[in-house]
């Protein structure tokens, strides 16, 4: 073989040699990432179940301090949390020092102040469990308990930026009226044998009050963040106009997702997530598509999103979130077809990301952990 073959010869081959090595890295770190997901997924299986226990014994922090301490700019709480029991417990049993109207808003709720100084949240029951909500997406009141359940499906889907969130029953008449302010206390009335207030807030009328059976009222609790993490308001790119006849730009422009792409915060990391907030689970027979349009607009999704999804197949989701919320002082916190609405939503958005694949192809879809947006 003359020498001039040979050397083309040896660069066929360390090209060979570079393409596969390449190739079985990629591979390994791929690998290793589903790996790691696969872990991850197991150790929140193993952790799901949460008893409202007070016991802090390895520490003499209050449990208003360890959540406080779990907040840091990407998530709300830690992956591991053995003390989250004891936290949500005191969420749930704390005396009431204080309660007023609610902090702005377009719904009915109230602010306490729970012994110790912790500020928390009190959306009251509205609907029974197995009550349909027709119309809109957004119709009717928001759900309380859609509040507890959020707050599990956050746990389970790993995201952990729910604020914490547990079921409680106040009694209007002993724990609330005596700590309440002026301005609360003017909205309370009796009807009939039940005492109800109508709060302050956008949508809140005398007429339509929420009231409790008896003195006693069902509703969430969801804990007040840190005063060293003020909130700041990001209006969702993809919320709706709330008004009859009017479209938001999203729903007519199927090139959106590009503009949003390249206006802060959003041009600077994966943030985005479903602005319906309690609304949900209102009607377990209609799968509003509408709710995805971040999602197939954009076809961008997590790989370990897209992982945990799959692990989460053939009714898996249904028994995690239902162990998840098991111990709820206000369990069953779903009605059966609303647990069950869950499996068939989630193949919804399997579907929604494989179509997203079979177009653009998974490289483009599914995006490392560490990407941002503006990469894209």
């Amino acid at each position: 073989m003359k020498l001039k073959q040979r050397v083309v010869l040896l660069a066929i081959l360390l090209v060979i040699f570079i393409f596969a090595k390449v190739f079985l890295i990629d591979n390994l770190d791929t690998s290793a990432a589903n790996r790691e997901d696969q872990r991850a997924f197991h150790r929140m299986m193993a952790s799901l179940r949460v008893e409202l226990d007070p016991r802090l014994d390895h520490t003499l922090q209050s449990p208003w301090e360890i959540a406080a301490q779990w907040v840091v700019p990407r998530e709300v709480y830690p992956e591991e949390t053995p003390e989250l029991g004891a936290v949500m417990h005191a969420m749930a049993t704390k005396k009431i020092i204080k309660a007023d109207v609610g902090y702005k808003g377009t719904q009915l709720k109230a602010l306490l102040i729970l012994e110790g100084g912790q500020k928390v949240v009190f959306k009251p029951k509205r609907y029974a469990r197995d009550y349909v909500v027709e119309g809109e997406p957004y119709a009717g009141y928001d759900r309380h308990n859609a509040e507890v359940a959020a707050f599990h499906l956050d746990r389970i889907l790993g995201f952990r930026r729910a604020p914490l969130v547990v079921g409680r029953f106040v009694n209007l008449r002993t724990e609330i009226k005596p700590v309440a302010t002026e301005q609360l206390l003017s909205t309370f009335l009796t009807l009939g044998n039940n005492t109800c207030f109508y709060g302050k807030c956008y949508y809140c009328r005398e007429t339509e009050p929420a009231c409790a059976e008896g003195d006693t009222m069902e509703g969430s609790v969801t804990l007040w963040l840190p005063d060293v993490w003020p909130l700041q308001k990001h209006r969702h790119p993809w919320g709706r106009t709330y008004r009859e006849g009017k479209l938001a730009r999203w729903e007519y422009d199927e090139s959106y997702c590009d503009a949003v792409k390249k206006t802060s915060p959003y041009d600077s990391g994966p943030r985005f997530q479903d602005d319906e907030g309690a609304s949900i689970f209102g009607n377990p027979v209609l799968d509003e598509r509408s709710i995805l349009a971040p999602l197939y607009q954009c076809c961008i999704i997590r790989v370990s999103t897209w992982n945990r999804l799959n692990y989460l197949k053939n009714g898996v989701l249904k028994s995690a979130l239902k162990t998840a919320m098991s111990h709820d002082p206000i369990s069953p916190v779903l009605s059966s077809p609303h647990m069950d609405a869950l499996d068939q939503r989630l193949l919804n958005i399997l579907a929604t990301v494989k179509q997203c694949t079979d177009q653009f192809g998974p490289d483009i879809v599914l995006v490392e952990d560490r990407m941002t947006l503006s990469h894209l």
